[in-house]
């Protein structure tokens, strides 16, 4: 499809209601309606291909709300983790990876952005990634929505930087410039014995909300204004996660984008833009 295409096929989300719209399926999707909210379910287990074995509870019907349903638990060992330095932290698709050129990560052809600009305009946290590595990685409808740590990780800050609700399908991220940049999102700044890294949960239209294991749901509240929290290193309040550990998780998906410091990592030289992506396989080595 031809950037012109694109950009015409993404025409009316600019137009579209999307914060209403948005706060209307969060309020339908966190509601319990009985059969209904099961017939919703199946249907869309149906429309999509969702793997229900894979589920801790494979019933349908024993999901009172639709988030509930979205946010399900996997079966224990249904994704193992691979012997690796980094995992990858989602069921997904790999929307594109590499490095970054001094502060600007790629999106699509022709688009870019900077780490500034994805962490909420703090430049003295960019600037630890100048020249590092990224990954963007897509959450479809059908996947897991629960997102886990990469590696054993210490938080250092949350950041909730308010934006637009653009959808962030393979179509969108080419046609919206800044798209991952412009979205509503969650940055977390975690210390690891590998060094820093972000990641980032970038929200969508219709995602509802995004929630943290630490501090529970982010948004809403959406104030318009970016909020931030700090976390001690040592005692009361530290969050420290384990390798694999869940960290958070969409209400309805969406995108996670991260970030590595110079001569951190090597990614997996199978990965490629567009491959499928499963938690816990190994997302790269430690840099020689």
């Amino acid at each position: 499809m031809s950037r012109l295409a694109d950009r015409l096929a993404v025409l009316p989300q600019y137009l579209l209601p999307k914060q209403a719209l948005t706060a209307f399926a969060g309020a339908v999707a966190s509601h319990p309606a009985g059969e209904l909210t099961t017939a919703a379910i199946r249907r869309f287990v149906a429309r999509y291909g969702v793997n229900m074995d894979e589920a801790a509870d494979p019933d349908i019907a024993h999901y009172p709300t639709f988030n509930d349903f979205f946010t399900r638990a996997l079966k224990p060992g249904a994704r193992p983790l691979a012997d690796a330095p980094w995992l990858c932290p989602v069921d997904g698709a790999i929307s594109q990876f590499g490095a970054i050129d001094r502060d600007r990560i790629f999106q699509a052809k022709g688009h870019d952005y900077t780490t500034t600009t994805l962490v909420g305009g703090d430049a003295a946290l960019a600037a630890r990634f100048e020249g590092g590595s990224f990954a963007t990685l897509y959450l479809s409808p059908r996947d897991y929505h629960r997102i886990h740590m990469p590696c054993e990780g210490r938080l250092e800050r949350m950041i909730h930087v308010p934006g637009a609700l653009f959808s962030v399908n393979p179509t969108t991220a080419r046609g919206v410039p800044g798209l991952f940049a412009r979205n509503e999102r969650v940055v977390c700044v975690f210390a690891s014995k590998h060094g820093p890294f972000v990641l980032t949960l970038v929200g969508a239209t219709i995602v509802g909300s995004m929630a943290t294991v630490w501090h529970g749901v982010v948004n809403p509240p959406r104030p318009g204004t970016l909020r931030e929290w700090s976390y001690p290193e040592r005692g009361q309040g530290e969050v420290t996660l384990a390798r694999g550990a869940e960290m958070g998780r969409f209400l309805l998906g969406s995108t996670v984008v991260l970030l590595f410091p110079k001569d951190t990592l090597r990614f997996n030289p199978e990965w490629s833009p567009g491959r499928a992506l499963r938690l816990g396989e190994a997302k790269g080595l430690a840099a020689a």
